[in-house]
């Protein structure tokens, strides 16, 4: 126990020791004996709660002496307050009586005053009397390069001016002779800073460049920057306290870096325009594609290298980020102001839309994660966008006629050429027309389809509408061409092969324009809604009025020969019909570069008009047979020539799956009716082929009998009136096609009953 024991007193001693180290503290034994008084009890009850079993009793023994011992301290307190408050007393009363002691020594504190400043002038003695030597050595300092040694000695210098006139200030601060004194000495020092700063500006200019070649002087010149914060956060809080403030502070250096490298970076942005439109269609989009280059070269840049040289706290990406942001806002803003044209506005918006935030600019895989395109703020507002989108829709437009007008204007000149046109690989004829117009407009709807869905969809309404009208004027074109041809049928030479070429296309726009929104819609709603129904109706009705003017070609060339039937010079063995026949095989040997489509109504057609043609040849009474001898041989004749038209069209029309014997076997039927040799069965075959052909009307039934010849004016008007009679009896097949509605019979006198009574 003895060890313990002189540990503790050892322990005791040097405690009482570190207590009363000072005179003063010898009042305060008493204070210091009662707050030892107090821990010892503390720490004895303490101990007792840890020895004592833990039982009811000893607990409740516990709580006693822990109240005992806390009613204890609470007097000794209460005597330490009363002990505190008669010292307060006591001070206050020596605080009053040194007052006028204090005023007493105000000459002593100016005493102090002018020495601390005749201390800090020895002290700065050494360094006023070298100056000039520092200055030199500084100067020459910043001519090599060396930054840092440089800025060392400029602090230096500026150390000694700032505490001369600081003293200066304290001692008489209304003295300006004194304090402009110390300042014009010191003069050299402000010019050096600025040397300094004009170095430290350049190697930020061209920091980028210089990372990647010596990044130790960006990280020296960021050094010095960051020296200087500090020094103006010193002065700053001394200006605080003293209202003294040096000249050129504070210098503010870390926010004229930042604006160095905002102007940095808006002349290089600006600087990349290496052409202008008179001497490169295409500057814009080399304008656009140097800056990209430039940019995501710049930011790995930063990103990898530049941001080691900085601290933390710059978050020098992000501040680089945002100043070419800023920058390309503000060129894309005065491009979009310039009068741009239709193709560069859309090289402007597809760069701004899509270039911006793609893989390969902001979103490249190098730039991740510190770049979210998501949060970057637009380079060009809404409004902008849209008023670039509406002159450039309004320039399209123009545009598009313009094309049209001209492509329209170009196939118009091959119409006239002596040479055939070119064929499809399928041998049909046709024009370029169709292609030019449709990659015109393919090549429109992937410059929008590049910006936006919304702008792709205008566009295709756009083509389709422009569309519409221009088939208008295709037609009036193809209608005049006609007309010009009809004039003199010789000229032009392959008119035939042309409008050809011209049906076909109606047939390829259309498949073109099926095709375009198929390929641009997304949807089958909004193809539904697009619509082509009109400029289809205006397609069949070019490609039939196309059809016609063949037909009619055809017929012109036909017409002698057509007028020649059921004539005496036919009775008497006219090859009119072999020569109509080669001449329609002729001519649908052209015929078969039409697309199978528009041939087929073609040939059905061309088939109606002859069957319909001899028909109305038999209708006109041309020819009245004499005997039955001149019947049997005209109604031979007649069969004859119908099986050859049967044969002919059977031939052209293979292939078709159309049946159309049935307009030849009109003839035939006719045929029959004027070959009966009994006349009291007339009545009986006309009947027949009344309910076969429901539109044969009186005027046809009496031609017919006129030119039997052997019909009586009472048999006649008997047939008729019979036939009247059983009008409402007619009934006309599902699959009838009328061929008598449209022939007109010349007029005779008619056959009625009120005219037989009279």
């Amino acid at each position: 126990m003895e060890e313990p024991d002189r540990e503790a007193v050892a322990t005791a001693v040097q405690r009482v020791a570190g207590m009363l180290q000072r005179p003063d503290q010898l009042d305060k034994v008493e204070q210091y004996r009662r707050r030892e008084a107090r821990k010892k009890a503390s720490v004895e009850a303490r101990l007792k709660s840890l020895v004592l079993p833990l039982k009811q009793k000893a607990a409740i023994q516990s709580q006693l002496d822990g109240v005992r011992t806390g009613l204890s301290q609470l007097h000794n307190a209460l005597n330490d307050v009363k002990d505190i408050q008669q010292s307060l007393g006591t001070l206050s009363k020596d605080w009053r009586q040194s007052i006028n002691t204090i005023e007493s020594l105000k000459d002593v504190k100016d005493a102090v005053v002018q020495h601390s400043q005749l201390a800090a002038a020895v002290e700065n003695l050494k360094n006023i009397f070298s100056v000039p030597e520092i200055v030199k050595e500084t100067q020459d300092l910043i001519v090599q390069g060396r930054l840092l040694e440089a800025h060392r000695k400029l602090m230096d210098l500026e150390c000694s001016r700032d505490d001369l006139m600081y003293e200066q200030y304290r001692m008489d601060s209304k003295n300006t002779h004194d304090m402009n004194l110390i300042q014009n000495y010191f003069g050299e020092v402000q010019h050096l800073s600025d040397e300094l700063a004009k170095q430290l500006w350049m190697v930020i200019q061209r920091s980028i460049t210089t990372v990647r070649k010596d990044p130790t002087l960006v990280v020296s010149v960021v050094r010095i920057i960051e020296r200087e914060e500090k020094i103006d956060r010193r002065m700053m809080d001394r200006k605080k306290q003293t209202g003294f403030i040096p000249p050129g502070r504070p210098k503010k250096w870390k926010e004229m870096m930042f604006v160095v490298l905002e102007k940095t970076i808006g002349t290089r942005i600006e600087g990349s325009q290496a052409d202008t439109r008179e001497s490169d269609k295409m500057w814009l989009v080399r304008h656009l594609e140097i800056i990209r280059r430039y940019v995501l070269d710049d930011l790995v840049v930063v990103k990898n290298l530049m941001v080691q040289c900085f601290p933390v706290t710059y978050n020098i990406f992000n501040k680089v980020l945002e100043l070419y942001h800023q920058a390309l806002s503000s060129r894309i803003q005065e491009l979009a102001s310039e009068d741009l044209e239709a193709n560069e506005i859309v090289s402007l918006l597809t760069w701004v839309l899509n270039t911006y935030n793609s893989s390969e600019m902001m979103g490249n895989v190098d730039l991740i994660p510190e770049v979210d395109v998501k949060t970057m703020k637009p380079l060009l507002s809404q409004d902008v966008v849209d008023q670039l989108l509406h002159k450039y829709m309004a320039t399209l437009q123009s545009n598009i006629i313009g094309w049209l007008r001209k492509a329209l204007e170009t196939d118009k000149k091959d119409w006239d050429k002596d040479r055939e046109p070119e064929a499809d690989q399928d041998g049909y004829y046709q024009t370029t027309l169709p292609a030019i117009v449709f990659q015109m407009f393919e090549q429109n709807l992937q410059v929008a389809a590049q910006i936006s869905e919304d702008l792709k969809k205008k566009v295709l309404h756009l083509c389709l509408q422009q569309m519409n009208a221009f088939l208008n004027r295709y037609s009036e074109e193809t209608q005049l061409y006609k007309e010009e041809h009809l004039k003199n049928r010789q000229r032009p030479v392959c008119y035939v092969q042309y409008m050809i070429a011209v049906i076909n296309n109606c047939q390829t726009f259309k498949e073109s324009i099926v095709s375009l929104k198929r390929k641009y819609l997304s949807s089958e709603e909004d193809f539904m809604a697009s619509g082509s129904t009109n400029m289809d109706s205006i397609l069949d009705n070019i490609a039939n009025e196309g059809c016609r003017s063949l037909l009619d070609e055809v017929f012109m060339d036909l017409e002698p020969h057509l007028n020649d039937l059921m004539t005496r010079k036919w009775l008497a063995g006219s090859n009119s019909v072999d020569t109509i026949c080669v001449t329609i095989e002729d001519y649908f040997n052209d015929f078969a570069r039409i697309k199978t489509h528009y041939k087929q109504k073609m040939t059905i057609k061309a088939h109606k008009k002859v069957v319909t043609e001899y028909i109305k040849a038999i209708m006109q009474r041309r020819i009245c047979f004499k005997n039955a001898e001149e019947r049997k041989e005209g109604s031979e004749r007649m069969i004859k020539e119908a099986e050859q038209f049967k044969f002919l069209f059977k031939r052209l029309t293979s292939g078709f799956g159309e049946e159309t014997d049935g307009l030849c076997d009109t003839i035939i039927d006719i045929a029959e009716v004027i070959k009966l040799t009994d006349p009291s069965l007339l009545y009986l075959e006309v009947s027949t082929l009344v309910t076969r052909y429901p539109d044969l009307r009186d005027d046809h039934i009496a031609a017919l009998l006129a030119m039997r010849g052997d019909a009586s004016r009472e048999m006649k008007q008997t047939i008729i009136e019979t036939v009247d009679q059983n009008q409402s009896q007619r009934q006309q097949g599902q699959n009838y096609t009328p061929i008598f509605k449209d022939i007109i019979v010349p007029s005779m006198p008619t056959l009625t009953v009120p005219k037989l009574l009279k």
